[in-house]
């Protein structure tokens, strides 16, 4: 079910990226205020947007919570400092006395600094581990014996039904869905129309014709891409690339790597009836595990093994932690690499998502449902909280290493230093903002 279904035209992206960011937002934000309260540094005001205040109330501990009417940010103006950067402290704070001074975040010792700036990004980090730990328990593994949980329509006889366990397809045993994988590097169809399934329903064995595995069949498609510009659906199945007929859906991926970028024309089957479109690839730069990247060309098309959905059953509470943290973890670690080789000029800099290709990539997953636009949400949380871990001035990062040098020489940065080093940092950010603008129109 689409998640913002009364918007339309360009609200949906504007509504789906100002949603998106007050959460994360939020998260950032208040991870820098609960850790300072916790280390004994009190907030005195705790914003979601910027500009005029629309709402505001004053809770018991003195901080006043309030949403603006600019609706891009927010903040946590902790007590004693100067601006809402807490770049500098007010000059009223040094005739505070020892206790009072000890509640402001520059007069609060460096460990309680540290952990108060620090725990926006890491919020963020955490943020998106809770949101895939849910996914996956929710969501699940899939079951063994391999159980149809939904017939989808499809341009092939397909005498399955609900709930039926694959014992074998094609004379193919079935014992668990990697035997499925294994299985799909030696069939061959003779007849897409003809596929025995031997099955188990209803405690009874039974052999009836089915769909072919592996078909060409959209069961996604990815944001922004070549998929979505050619008006394809989830539920598609292409039938000819260039004329000639396919089967598989590794044949569309060869298809599409062999086109270079140029125009692939595409026979398509939807809902029983049959049309044609033209689709042109786009380049992708793709991390390796080894480090470096190497350029392909991808439509947008996400494709299963399977032609019809399968029973899942829950997932062990460990094992999604696990697969959580490490979601997580393969985000940051891509966005390192990534940032890394466009800095180097290895890659191009349109693999570099601007606030309007966000708004539009928060709209695309706003409409496939709830849980898309959910995961969104962890992938862009797991993002933001990098990027301010980024060691530049007036971002988390660049607070962290002003830190370090505390901590190091025994005494803060110069103050003029530091005025000068905070001007630079934010002309960096505003020049980044505008880049990525710009970068999002011409790319």
């Amino acid at each position: 079910m689409e998640v913002f279904p009364y918007f339309g035209g360009i609200l949906h992206p504007v509504i789906s990226f100002i949603v998106s960011l007050s959460i994360i937002v939020f998260v950032h934000e208040y991870g820098h205020y609960i850790v300072g309260k916790w280390t004994g540094i009190k907030a005195d005001v705790f914003s979601v947007g910027m500009g005029p205040v629309i709402l505001s109330r004053v809770d018991k501990n003195g901080t006043t919570w309030q949403i603006a009417a600019i609706p891009f940010g927010g903040f946590v103006k902790f007590k004693g400092d100067a601006n809402i950067s807490s770049s500098h402290a007010d000059f009223r704070s040094k005739s505070l006395n020892e206790n009072d001074l000890r509640t402001t975040l520059h007069g609060a010792p460096l460990w309680a600094r540290t952990a108060t700036v620090a725990a926006g990004p890491i919020f963020n980090f955490v943020f998106s581990i809770a949101i895939f730990f849910m996914l996956f328990v929710s969501v699940g593994q899939v079951r063994e014996p391999l159980t149809v949980s939904k017939i989808n329509p499809l341009p092939f006889v397909n005498q399955l039904e609900k709930g039926d366990e694959i014992i074998s397809i094609s004379g193919y045993k079935i014992g668990s869905a990697s035997s499925v994988s294994d299985m799909l590097e030696n069939i061959e169809y003779d007849d897409p129309n003809s596929i025995k399934y031997e099955i188990r329903r209803d405690g009874e064995i039974y052999f009836v014709v089915g769909p072919p595995i592996d078909l060409p069949r959209v069961s996604g498609l990815v944001p922004l891409s070549a998929a979505v510009e050619a008006n394809l659906n989830a539920g598609d199945v292409i039938l000819e690339i260039n004329g000639e007929p396919i089967s598989k859906f590794n044949q569309l991926k060869e298809a599409v790597e062999k086109s270079s970028g140029s125009s692939i024309g595409l026979k398509v089957w939807r809902d029983a009836t049959i049309f044609q479109t033209t689709i042109i690839p786009k380049r992708e730069d793709i991390p390796q595990p080894e480090g470096g990247f190497i350029t392909k060309w991808r439509i947008g098309i996400v494709g299963s093994i399977y032609p019809f959905d399968l029973l899942t059953e829950p997932i062990p509470l460990l094992q999604a932690v696990r697969l959580s943290v490490f979601q997580t973890y393969s985000i940051i670690s891509s966005s390192i690499n990534g940032l890394y080789h466009i800095i180097a000029g290895n890659i191009s800099t349109c693999n570099l998502s601007g606030p309007v290709e966000i708004a539009e990539i928060s709209s695309h997953m706003a409409k496939e449902g709830i849980q898309s636009f959910i995961q969104t949400l962890a992938l862009f949380s797991a993002a933001i909280g990098f990027m301010n871990l980024l060691p530049i001035p007036v971002l988390d990062g660049g607070h962290l290493v002003f830190y370090a040098y505390e901590a190091i020489f025994k005494k803060p940065p110069n103050q003029k230093a530091l005025s000068v080093l905070m001007t630079t940092g934010l002309t960096l950010v505003l020049f980044f903002m505008i880049f990525a603008i710009f970068n999002d129109y011409y790319c």
